[in-house]
């Protein structure tokens, strides 16, 4: 049993008797006693109070007032939770020769503060048989809303794979073995829906009714090379090859292999996977629904994949490769590079590379020398510019292509208006006109219904573009924790750019991570 308290009137004032706890009881807070002496407006002497709680005699009167009050009955106080679902009681003894509260009169008490579901009846009639005081109870406890579990769909291979070359005890990488490809066999199960589960209302102390969060649906999409079961609910491998997961779509690509991409080819332009034995000849073009991988060189060739692009050599001289995954270089000389996933490579000379994640240039070499290079999260390189001062551009903390497809919604917007403006008097004059009565050929009617629907097509263009260009300012705003970080030495002339900040490095930086601190791009060691 808790320790509790009890007020006693004596001929030298009011006083306090305190009970020690019981077995695996709690003290008495004085809080508890504080609070109810503060409730029924009772000065009191704050150290006598204290003094009666920790002291170490028990059941002894001590004098807090000199004032005698008038006989306090009884007492309880309610306490609500803030979700409505629990109301608690702590009752309190009254003084010596007081009346007692009755059960019906508790009842009575939660009915007039409209408290009528879920009254616990049985805790109730138990404090009045036995009489715990200063503890809390549990009098009223209404039906927790059970939330459902929205529809969600197990994907049964790794749709996020990022190169990881190997790097070799001599400092050179390994592109053999990226662990890039999710293999898989037909009949393989590629992905199962797990339906939605709705939930269930509750109720509170008060009988209202608490309604779950409403469950989303969902289903499995799917694209060549799968089979999706009759009921919808898991989809398999319809041939063997290398499953992805493309604009939320799986699908499994096949694999078409060539010794060289030149004359005796021309371009290739092919669904699935392309593998190139060896080299792709400057002007010719490689486009891939899945990956691309050349074990040759890439000489001012332009590549396009659905998936990765592995060049077992490098790319140099105007070359234009374009991945919906990851890029994996040996080198990366005088080219452009886009990808939405990440990059890595040995060196990037001179180049203009864009990643939707994150760039790294590992191996002996590790440099970023020229050119412009950015990334979403993180650039990693052993060095950044050269000791010639090549005018190097790193830039980190928003997605590049976001900002690329920003620029166009710009210019397609602009172009909208000045095409709508154009229509505009032309429209409005034929409306004037055709309300005064003037009467017009069929020719002139044509034209006229010509450019009502242009206009119409132009306006919901421009509707649907801004609509893109606010979302996209919005993912753009999230800020970031972007880094830059260099293992070897950052030349003068490297310029670094985090999100809407920038430092320019005016003398040589080694081992360190640039970061954005107190509102500036600073050093940090690694």
């Amino acid at each position: 049993m808790n320790g509790y308290f009890q007020l006693v009137i004596t001929d030298e004032g009011t006083g306090i008797r305190v009970f020690k706890p019981t077995e695996d009881g709690t003290a008495l807070d004085v809080n508890i006693v504080r609070d109810y002496l503060d409730d029924r407006k009772i000065e009191y002497d704050v150290v006598k109070v204290n003094e009666a709680v920790t002291g170490s005699d028990s059941e002894n009167v001590i004098i807090f007032s000199k004032a005698k009050i008038l006989p306090e009955r009884e007492g309880v106080r309610f306490d609500v939770s803030k979700d409505k679902m629990t109301v608690t009681a702590i009752f309190y003894p009254p003084t010596e020769g007081g009346e007692l509260m009755t059960e019906q009169e508790i009842l009575g008490s939660l009915a007039y503060r409209k408290i009528t579901y879920g009254v616990q009846t049985e805790a109730i009639h138990d404090f009045f048989e036995h009489r715990k005081y200063c503890t809390e109870i549990v009098v009223a406890q209404g039906n927790p809303v059970k939330q459902g579990q929205n529809a969600y769909v197990e994907l049964h291979f790794n749709a996020n794979l990022r190169p990881k070359p190997t790097l070799r005890e001599d400092g050179s990488v390994d592109y053999f073995h990226l662990n890039i490809i999710n293999n898989c066999n037909a009949g393989d199960l590629l992905a199962t829906l797990h339906k939605e589960i709705p939930g269930e209302s509750g109720t509170n102390i008060y009988g209202e009714t608490i309604k779950p969060a409403a469950v989303k649906s969902a289903f499995i999409k799917y694209g060549k090379n799968t089979v999706i079961s009759e009921d919808k609910m898991t989809l398999t491998a319809e041939k063997s090859g290398h499953v992805t997961l493309k604009d939320g779509k799986v699908t499994v690509s096949d694999v078409l292999v060539v010794e060289n991409v030149d004359l005796s080819t021309g371009n290739i332009e092919y669904e699935g996977s392309v593998e190139v034995k060896g080299v792709i000849a400057s002007n010719f073009s490689v486009k891939a629904g899945g990956n691309i991988i050349v074990k040759g060189i890439v000489e001012g060739a332009s590549l396009e994949a659905g998936g990765d692009v592995i060049l077992e050599c490098g790319a140099k001289a105007g070359g234009n490769i374009k991945a919906d995954g990851n890029i994996i270089a040996k080198f990366i000389e005088n080219a452009t590079l886009s990808a939405k996933g990440g990059i890595t490579c040995e060196c990037i000379l001179h180049s203009n590379v864009i990643s939707g994640t994150e760039i790294n240039v590992v191996g002996k070499r590790g440099f970023i020398a020229g050119g412009k290079v950015c990334a979403s999260d993180k650039i990693h390189a052993r060095v950044l510019g050269s000791e010639m001062g090549a005018n190097t551009i790193i830039e980190v903390g928003a997605d590049p292509q976001i900002k690329i497809r920003l620029k166009e919604l710009q210019k397609m917007m602009a172009d909208a208006q000045k095409n709508i403006e154009a229509i505009k008097p032309t429209i409005e004059g034929f409306s004037k006109m055709l309300k005064a009565g003037a009467k017009f050929t069929p020719d002139q009617i044509a034209n006229v219904q010509k450019l009502v629907g242009m206009n119409k097509a132009l306006t919901e263009q421009l509707q649907n573009n801004s609509e893109e260009y606010s979302s996209l300012m919005e993912k753009l705003a999230e800020q970031k924790e972007a880094v830059v970080i260099v293992e070897g030495t950052a030349y003068p002339g490297t310029t670094v750019n985090i999100g809407e900040l920038s430092m320019i490095v005016k003398k040589p930086v080694q081992y360190s991570r640039f970061v954005v601190k107190d509102g500036d791009v600073r050093l940090a060691p690694i």
